[in-house]
């Protein structure tokens, strides 16, 4: 589990400079202020949790599950949250509809959420 959150970590945050950049060199010429706005939202959130990917590959020993239930809610929590902004922001700017993915992009906060949670729990009951 410690190499799914090195190679997610890094995946993540090569994705999330690439799109930032694309935002903001390509995006802002077609897509109004408010609709970047958004995408850079899934950007950030994208890159600070690459980040956290890492910080608990480096930190975790992974022999609890709370260890590897950090790994896969962080995970999946970037899919869905981050990967829900893009495609409201995408879909926004062809004024298409995005009710469909409006439910998604919490359903991914609340992963994140839990991410976190199962760090600090692993870390206060194992003291990893």
């Amino acid at each position: 589990m410690q190499q799914f959150a090195y190679l997610f970590g890094g995946f993540f945050g090569v994705l999330a400079i690439v799109f930032g950049a694309f935002a903001s060199h390509l995006l802002k010429k077609k897509w109004t202020p408010s609709i970047i706005d958004s995408f850079e939202i899934g950007v950030r959130y994208q890159m600070y949790h690459a980040l956290f990917l890492v910080l608990i590959a480096n930190t975790l020993t992974f022999e609890y599950v709370l260890d590897t239930l950090s790994v896969i809610f962080a995970i999946v929590g970037v899919f869905l949250f981050s990967g829900s902004i893009y495609g409201i922001c995408s879909l926004k700017s062809r004024k298409l509809p995005v009710k469909f993915l409006g439910p998604i992009t919490p359903l991914g906060g609340l992963c994140l959420l839990l991410s976190w949670l199962f760090f600090i729990a692993t870390t206060i009951v194992h003291g990893s």
